[in-house]
């Protein structure tokens, strides 16, 4: 239990495509990588600004 087999995946990429169309799809996963690259650079930048108050003081 807890393992996701092939077949489950397909399941799910079918329910996916039937709800919201082929065309839909590659739209969602253009604004969730979009989502996670922004996230990511906001971690960097506190990462950045972290070191430069670290610095400051």
């Amino acid at each position: 239990m807890g393992n996701i087999g092939f077949t489950e995946i397909l399941l799910i990429l079918f329910i996916l495509i039937f709800l919201f169309g082929g065309k839909k799809i590659p739209e969602i996963a253009k604004g969730l990588a979009e989502g996670i690259k922004s996230f990511k650079k906001g971690l960097k930048g506190d990462e950045k600004n972290k070191s430069t108050d670290d610095d400051k003081s």
